[in-house]
């Protein structure tokens, strides 16, 4: 068996596989957020019940929000207790095991392009648009890094000038300490946030849709401007990796209106001659972290 861990601002998702990635058994817990030990004694309480259940001892590998710098530190995560820990050093201390850990839109990334929708595909750019908005780049069913492991990190790249300047939007200040980060506009944070801009109300991401769907015109607005933000930042990606196929989870993949949309909005901002490649819906939706991160636990135990 293999565990893959996915850690999540407000839950803990546990997963088993078998040896060739199909699920046993999954169950989530509460994050702890502002205190590390006890984060780490829930953790190790999860696997121990693990452990038990399926009488192993078995590897498992962890995909976390944020950075996690080359000498193992985590840095600009969600998640408040992780920030300046070496998370994957004090696991495998507690837990008596290797554990793995991994930025968690990479390890979905990791997870599509070996086992679902980017399966058969050489390079695979996955985007997770969730109440953040991150993504990852496989290129033959390796995660590729950088120098910094930020390779693919377009929730901090800058939003779109031409964006900014079209819709006089504001610049929005980023949790990581930046403004102007595509993540404020492009998230489902960032969506609500741009519909209640333009309407003058604070307004959920339901709300914006249900107004679509209603053809009010303060909600088309938006849905413009956010498909300009959406496109010109996956268009970036594009030039800079030059990927096969593009792969989009998180819950506002899930919405027909966003993902039908997709490669036209992506194609408004390639020059002539560079075609869109194909967009396609994560497999295992959002499941594919725990999954990519299980793989990566089983490469570490070997």
């Amino acid at each position: 068996m293999i565990y893959g861990l996915d850690i999540g601002g407000t839950k803990i998702e546990i997963a088993v596989f078998d040896a060739q990635f199909v699920l046993a058994e999954r169950w989530r817990v509460q994050t702890p957020t502002t205190d590390y030990d006890e984060f780490l004694d829930t953790v190790h309480a999860q696997v121990a019940l693990a452990d038990a259940k399926f009488a192993a001892k078995a590897p498992l590998g962890i995909a976390l929000p944020g950075v996690v710098a080359a000498e193992g530190l985590v840095i600009s995560s969600n998640v408040a207790c992780l920030n300046q820990q070496r998370v994957g050093v004090d696991l495998t201390t507690l837990l008596q095991r290797p554990v793995a850990i991994g930025n968690d839109c990479r390890l979905f990334v990791l997870s599509e392009a070996l086992l679902g929708a980017g399966r058969g595909f050489s390079r695979v750019f996955g985007v997770i648009l969730g109440t953040g908005a991150g993504g990852g780049l496989c290129v033959d069913g390796e995660i590729y890094q950088g120098r910094h492991q930020l390779a693919g990190e377009l929730g901090h790249q800058s939003i779109a000038a031409r964006v900014l300047m079209q819709y006089q939007l504001p610049l929005y200040r980023c949790g990581c300490g930046l403004e102007g980060c595509a993540e404020t506009y492009i998230s489902g944070t960032g969506l609500a946030r741009l519909y209640s801009h333009f309407s003058q109300q604070d307004h959920s991401t339901y709300d914006w849709l249900q107004a679509l769907r209603r053809a009010e015109p303060v909600a088309q607005h938006c849905f413009a401007c956010y498909l300009d933000a959406l496109g010109a930042a996956l268009a970036a990606q594009v030039l800079a990796y030059d990927p096969d196929v593009l792969v989009i989870g998180g819950g506002l993949s899930d919405i027909d209106e966003i993902f039908q949309a997709l490669p036209a909005a992506i194609g408004r901002h390639l020059f002539s001659g560079v075609t869109v490649p194909p967009v396609r819906r994560a497999e295992y939706g959002a499941a594919s972290g725990e999954r990519g991160a299980a793989i990566l636990g089983a490469r570490l135990a070997g």
